[in-house]
């Protein structure tokens, strides 16, 4: 198996004739979000049965919107493995893909007990992929050779693996809902979450009286934003500076001192040391706003379907009953995604059930009268 470095842009005319026959195409990414604030795309790789292509995506000319085209075609299977990130990458760089195979996500529906992709290729081939290089600096120029290798073997041995996995899913009868699984996580990828939009913290009420939930609120909202602004300023990640676990310990039991805020779980010394002050101020300004009633968290959304709850709990224990009449996994049965969508808005007909994304003609045959006699009391 021949590897190529692609370092500039007269050599992804070569990549893309050579691509143009296959059927298969392996497909990873690697990017430098371990390592700086802003991450970047900063490899494309790409492997079939014989070649292997690195495209430094660093380089401005080399673009993988050169080959757009052979990503969007769905006649070519793209073998990746836990694909959504990568998915993201691309999409924000104008790829799209099509004819989308994730080998994590259907070993996962599979129900095998190890689905990582060090896992499956020493199961499938007895080979051994290397650990120790997956949070490493891809960004870095020259490439080391061990990154350099590292980068490639997560292709190398994909095709072959990917063919074995989906072998599996035809015996198992659950091709059409792997295959549809993939069809979402290609349609979600519009681009990575935004970490300032999206932010949206996980705070427990239960504990927690109605004060101490609207400080906690508030303090997790004002750290995000101060730690998106202090990572900005030293190129880090935000989870390097603050992690999730820290500012939700933060907000949940705001400390009196800086004595008390570095024995919280996951808060480092260091960071304590560098913006603690800031963050104690932060803390009072809003324990005081919200005493004088100044601040409140908003209301929940409260379901106005009050019979939705019962059509979820009445899904997962059905689709439970039945993963294991037919020995595969509750979500080969119904994604959760299928379970949500089919709580909130039953369809009345066999008919309606054909409109109900990634639920498919497989489902809708095997499952479709079940389903309306399942749900049909609980409109």
């Amino acid at each position: 198996m021949t590897t190529l470095d692609v370092t500039r842009a007269d050599q992804l005319g070569q990549v893309v004739a050579t691509l143009g026959p296959v059927k298969e195409l392996a497909v990873d990414v690697e990017a430098d979000s371990m390592h700086h604030f802003r991450a970047r795309l900063c490899f494309v790789q790409l492997g079939t049965d014989k070649d292997i292509f690195l495209l430094d995506t660093l380089v401005p000319e080399v673009s993988p919107q050169a080959l757009a085209a052979t990503f969007e075609n769905p006649a070519i299977t793209k073998f990746f493995h836990a694909a959504q990130g990568d998915l993201q990458y691309l999409a924000e760089e104008g790829v799209r893909v099509r004819g989308l195979f994730d080998t994590h996500r259907a070993a996962t529906l599979l129900g095998w007990p190890k689905v990582g992709l060090v896992d499956l290729v020493k199961e499938k081939l007895g080979a051994a992929l290397k650990k120790e290089h997956q949070q490493s600096d891809f960004s870095i120029r020259p490439l080391p050779p061990e990154l350099r290798e590292y980068i490639a073997d997560d292709v190398r041995y994909l095709c072959e693996v990917g063919r074995w996995v989906r072998e599996a899913c035809v015996s198992a009868d659950i091709l059409e809902e792997v295959l549809l699984d993939c069809d979402r996580m290609c349609d979600d990828a519009a681009a990575r979450p935004d970490p300032e939009k999206d932010y949206n913290p996980k705070l427990p009420r239960q504990g927690l009286s109605r004060e101490q939930y609207v400080v906690a609120f508030h303090v997790a909202h004002a750290l995000h934003k101060k730690r998106l602004e202090w990572a900005a300023a030293e190129d880090l990640p935000m989870g390097r500076m603050l992690s999730n676990m820290a500012l939700g310990a933060i907000a949940t039991k705001p400390p009196s001192d800086l004595r008390t805020m570095v024995k919280l779980e996951g808060v480092r010394g260091s960071f304590v040391r560098a913006h603690g002050d800031e963050l104690m101020a932060i803390i009072e300004r809003i324990q005081a706003e919200v005493k004088a009633g100044a601040l409140e968290a908003p209301e929940e959304k409260k379901d106005r379907d009050p019979k939705r709850k019962k059509r979820e709990e009445a899904l997962m224990d059905w689709r439970k009953a039945e993963a294991v009449g037919r020995k595969v996994t509750p979500s080969a049965v119904l994604s959760n995604g299928l379970v949500s969508e089919l709580a909130g808005a039953p369809p009345a007909t066999l008919e309606g059930f054909e409109k109900v994304p990634y639920f498919g003609p497989k489902r809708l045959d095997r499952y479709g009268r079940t389903l309306l006699a399942l749900l049909d009391p609980l409109r």
